[in-house]
C-alpha cells in the first residue's frame, strides 16, 4: 500500500509547519490552487515525491520543458514558475512511489485567467491521456491501469457546483471509462467546513480533497475492486 497525502486549494497550518514531519507518507499529490511554496515545503519536509496539476488560480505552466541547460519555453531559456522538485502531471501519465498517475488540470472557463478551458478545449486536452494509455496497452502490451486520476475540477454532475466558475468537466466521464483509475482526486469545490460527499463514477471513487486527505492506495488495483482507504481528512476552514 502507498500512503498518500493529497492537498488542494486551502493551506493547512499544521501541514505548513514542522508538525507535518510526523506523517508517514510515500507521496504528495497536489490538485491545484495552492501556493507553490507550500508544495515545495511538503516535498522537502516529508522527503517524498510530489506530483501536481495546476488550478485556475495558479500560474500558466504550459509550454515549459526541462532541457540540458535548464528550463526552456518557446525555444528560449526561461525560469520555471512552478514548484521546484515537483512533477507537473497535466495532460500526461507519470509514475511516482509505485503509483501511475494521470493528470488533467484547470477549471471551466469563466474569465480570462490562466488554466481555464471550455468543455471542448478540455475534451481535446484529455485525449492525450486516453490515447497514450491506449497506445501502451495495444502496442507494448502494458496491461496495468492507472491508479490515480488527478484533476483540479470534478467531473460534470459528480461533486461539482452550478455556478459558472465551478461546473465540472464533461470529458472526465470518458477519461474515467478509458483509464479506469481506482480514485479520482480533485479540488476546486470548497466545502466551507463541511465534509463533502464521496462519489462513485464507473467504479472509480471520486474524492474532493480541498484541504487535505490522507489515504492508502494499492498499486495496480482496478476500479471497483480496490477501493482506496481514507485514513484522515480535513476539508475547509
Amino acid at each position: 500500500m502507498v500512503s498518500v497525502l493529497a492537498v488542494s486549494d486551502e493551506t493547512i497550518e499544521t501541514l505548513w509547519s514542522t508538525q507535518v514531519r510526523s506523517l508517514d507518507v510515500d507521496l504528495v499529490l497536489g490538485a491545484g490552487d495552492l501556493p507553490f511554496e507550500y508544495l515545495e515545503y511538503l516535498t522537502d519536509a516529508l522527503n517524498v515525491p510530489c506530483v501536481f496539476v495546476p488550478g485556475n488560480h495558479d500560474a500558466d505552466l504550459t509550454g515549459y520543458s526541462a532541457g540540458r541547460v535548464g528550463w526552456m519555453r518557446a525555444g528560449l531559456p526561461s525560469t520555471w514558475p512552478g514548484p521546484i522538485g515537483a512533477v507537473n502531471a497535466d495532460r500526461t501519465i507519470v509514475s511516482a512511489a509505485g503509483l501511475r498517475i494521470a493528470g488533467l488540470g484547470g477549471s471551466i472557463r469563466y474569465n480570462d485567467g490562466p488554466n481555464q478551458w471550455t468543455q471542448r478545449q478540455q475534451r481535446r486536452r484529455a485525449r492525450s491521456l486516453t490515447r497514450t494509455e491506449s497506445w501502451k496497452r495495444t502496442v507494448r502490451g502494458d496491461l496495468r491501469g492507472v491508479d490515480v486520476l488527478l484533476t483540479h475540477s470534478p467531473p460534470f454532475g459528480v461533486g461539482d457546483d452550478t455556478d459558472p466558475a465551478h461546473v465540472g468537466f464533461e470529458c472526465l466521464d470518458d477519461v474515467v471509462r478509458s483509464l479506469q483509475p481506482q480514485v479520482l482526486l480533485h479540488g476546486h469545490i470548497h466545502p466551507h467546513g463541511q465534509t463533502p460527499e464521496d462519489f462513485e463514477l464507473h467504479g472509480t471513487t471520486v474524492l474532493n480533497t480541498v484541504g487535505y486527505t490522507l489515504l492508502e492506495i494499492e498499486p495496480g488495483g482496478r476500479a471497483a475492486e480496490n477501493v482506496p482507504t481514507i485514513v484522515r481528512r480535513r476539508h475547509g476552514t
